[in-house]
């Protein structure tokens, strides 16, 4: 049996006591360092919910410069330190107790260029897709929600639906300039410093912190037909799944399952760029969906079509409430094993009222940099447990424990944890997770962060 953990791992006494005259002697900055208790407060907390970590100051940074300056000072004495973008964490990853907290959302320029925008690692991907589409031009590869900071997704993997075409959004950025646990504020890529860029691209801020990325940009498509088909069963979702993103047939593919009174029901949505009614025949026909809609759309807005169901969730309240959320990634191999016995155990109290559960496809062969983490087969999916702790549904306690029971079935399922969501995990957990990446990991951590400065929150070493 899996053991159990806290849901919200407190530190301990010394570790969380006020580090007392730690900020007595800070160096001149650009921007400015603040004690303010609301700005304390905003700091120690994240999306998630679950748990709340005040740290001793936050950092407002004028300059990259000041974030090395002030990796340094708190190496020098001993101080944690955790950047913070949008503070869309779900388990405390971006807090630090009585740390410094760096707010990298204060560093957001950017800068269009031919093929490549050069952004700041707190700007948000909603600014980034505006300012480029201004030139014609988009990143290749989103995640879902596009309120979210450069620099925090590289830090994760960043997955989404155009995946089978441009992988991930980690595998699309040429070049990052970071500063290291050492306070060395540098730059990496495939060849400059190879080793620190694998281990901070989807690193989870254990050997840098990003302050700016050079990412690959591609012509934006004008228009999108966007296609939602649905299906009756597991198996025929993640057939038609596998069969279209092998042959390349969208431009955009992914899953949900949604929980009706009726039972589970399975969606597909996908989309071709540049598409029109007259391809709904040769793009559609042979699926064999129960129900297909299809429709028109402005790019931007199809990239950022959940801005208003977000927008509908802050105004029931459903967006400040705890999110306990749950994500994997599961071989082709079990995925139908593990699918089907997992919803068959859900009910809405074990969810929320306003769960998202994923469910789609993705090519290891598009996914070129060692993390995140992916399990070992040609194909595998994304299998997301977004819950909330709603009214009436099982506390977010429980919706913990049951994150870590089913990381126990991902794992004897030949499955990974995709690590943004909530599952409390060991020493030893983490060895596995990152397998044979783990000595390369270990050893750029000890190299680039030899004091353990930088992102406790992770528990990873």
């Amino acid at each position: 049996m899996t053991p159990s953990h806290p849901a919200s791992p407190q530190p301990d006494a010394a570790a969380a006591a006020p580090a007392v005259g730690a900020f007595d002697a800070v160096p001149a900055l650009d921007g400015e360092l603040s004690f303010a208790p609301a700005v304390l407060d905003a700091a120690s907390t994240d999306f998630g919910g679950l748990v709340r970590q005040p740290p001793a100051a936050v950092l407002r940074p004028g300059s990259a410069e000041d974030v090395a300056a002030m990796v340094r000072y708190c190496r020098e004495r001993g101080v944690k330190v955790a950047a913070r973008g949008q503070g869309h964490s779900t388990n405390g990853q971006a807090q630090v107790p009585a740390g410094l907290v760096i707010d990298l959302g204060c560093l957001d320029a950017i800068d269009i260029r031919e093929d490549t925008a050069v952004v700041q690692g707190g700007a948000r991907w909603s600014t980034l897709a505006q300012a480029s589409l201004t030139r014609g031009l988009t990143p290749p590869a989103f995640t879902d929600y596009l309120e979210l900071s450069v620099g925090g997704t590289l830090s994760a993997g960043g997955l989404g639906g155009q995946i089978g075409r441009y992988g991930t959004q980690v595998d699309n950025v040429v070049e990052l300039q970071v500063v290291t646990g050492e306070g060395e504020l540098t730059t990496c890529s495939s060849s400059e410093r190879p080793d620190l860029f694998r281990a901070v691209l989807g690193g989870l801020g254990q050997c840098a912190l990003i302050t700016r990325a050079t990412i690959t940009l591609v012509p934006a498509p004008r228009s999108v037909r966007h296609y939602v088909l649905m299906f009756p069963s597991v198996a025929a979702l993640t057939a038609q799944q596998a069969r279209l993103i092998e042959e390349g047939r969208f431009d955009y593919l992914v899953g949900q399952a949604l929980l009706t009174p009726d039972g589970w029901s399975y969606m597909l949505e996908a989309a071709a760029y540049d598409g029109t009614a007259a391809d709904d025949a040769r793009l559609t026909a042979d699926l064999e969906p129960t129900t297909t809609q299809a429709q028109d759309v402005d790019y931007f807005d199809f990239v950022n079509r959940l801005a208003p169901a977000v927008e509908a969730f802050r105004a029931m309240g459903e967006w400040q409430r705890p999110h306990p959320w749950y994500d994997s990634l599961l071989p082709a191999s079990t995925v139908h094993s593990v699918v089907t016995e997992t919803l068959a155990g859900l009910t809405s109290r074990a969810i929320g009222a306003t769960a998202v559960i994923l469910l789609y496809p993705i090519l290891t062969a598009k996914c070129a940099t060692p993390l995140p983490v992916m399990p070992d087969e040609e194909l595998v999916y994304l299998f997301s447990l977004l819950k909330t702790a709603s009214p009436g549904a099982d506390p977010a306690e429980e919706m913990v424990a049951a994150n870590r029971r089913q990381y126990g079935a991902t794992r004897e399922a030949g499955g990974c944890w995709y690590p943004i969501g909530s599952v409390p995990l060991t020493r030893d957990d983490w060895e596995r997770h990152f397998g044979a990446f783990w000595p390369e990991f270990e050893a750029a951590r000890h190299r680039y962060d030899p004091d353990g400065v930088l992102t406790p929150g992770q528990r990873i070493f």
